[in-house]
């Protein structure tokens, strides 16, 4: 059988695994065995002729990104409407930020409303727990409806038994790490986790100004991951938009995190549609 590479043109990511597409990459670079050549495809014409290469391929994973409206930011008076937007819309999961007033400084939602948000979506919740001690609540928060959770690196003391409880409870399991801290510190870690959330901004309050260090976070776990864990998603929460959401997709993230710029935005199912969408134009 053929061996097919799939290589996003414009980025620093080296991929050497087996039948690996990346489709949040618009214009991309396929190579065969067979072929002996590189081949320039543009995203429209790149369906049609894997149906031609299929049968020849041993195996082929396709990667799209994820957007994860951040219910921080969605109206409190009025959230069953903002849900059931959500729910109308492109968005793939609803993102929760869970804070407790100490390891951030303000305070968020509790199970009662985690538990009524998770009575009206259609939508998976990614629970982000930006609290100290998440090992004292992790079956509540999946017993509210929770479909990912995410801890803080520097809220764990046992960061592996704590990712272990998540996954034994049935959810993904989840990693933040504030905009400090290395992503060097997860490489002994990576391979048992599902998700790492990069914090682009100080958590804690919604609206905050993009930290541009973000990017070379990304490319750095993006190549660690090609490493240890192919399969790793890369969440990045505060300042994502439409302005840079091609960016960071081109960084190697794949899950985006929109708060204000969905809620605030005139039309927040146009809003999302316009980060789920892959910009035809290149970077």
């Amino acid at each position: 059988a053929t061996e097919l590479f799939v290589y996003p043109k414009l980025s620093t990511i080296s991929f050497q695994h087996e039948g690996y597409l990346h489709m949040n990459k618009v214009t991309t670079i396929i190579y065969t065995h067979k072929m002996q050549s590189h081949i320039l495809l543009n995203f429209k014409y790149i369906c049609n002729y894997l149906l031609k290469i299929t049968p020849l391929i041993k195996n082929i994973k396709f990667m799209t990104h994820l957007v994860a409206p951040s219910i921080l930011s969605a109206d409190f008076a009025d959230l069953r409407q903002d849900i059931e937007m959500i729910n109308e819309s492109d968005a793939d999961w609803i993102h929760v930020d869970v804070m407790d007033g100490v390891f951030v400084p303000n305070i968020s939602f509790g199970f009662p409303v985690i538990k009524a948000i998770e009575r009206y979506s259609s939508k998976p919740l990614d629970i982000h727990l930006m609290i100290v001690e998440p090992d004292r609540y992790l079956k509540d928060f999946k017993n509210s409806g929770a479909s990912v959770i995410t801890v803080h690196e520097e809220a764990c003391t046992h960061l592996h038994r704590t990712i272990q409880a998540i996954k034994d409870l049935g959810c993904k399991a989840g990693v933040a790490l504030n905009p400090h801290t290395s992503v060097s510190c997860l490489e002994n870690i990576l391979v048992d986790i599902d998700l790492v959330c990069l914090m682009s901004v100080n958590p804690g309050f919604g609206g905050q100004k993009f930290i541009d260090n973000t990017y070379n976070k990304i490319k750095a776990l993006r190549l660690m991951a090609d490493r240890l864990n192919s399969d790793l998603m890369i969440e990045i929460d505060g300042g994502v938009n439409s302005h840079n959401c091609l960016a960071l997709l081109n960084a190697g993230a794949n899950v985006l995190v929109a708060g204000n710029s969905v809620f605030g935005a005139e039309n927040p199912i146009k809003a999302i549609a316009e980060l789920k969408k892959l910009d035809p134009k290149l970077i």
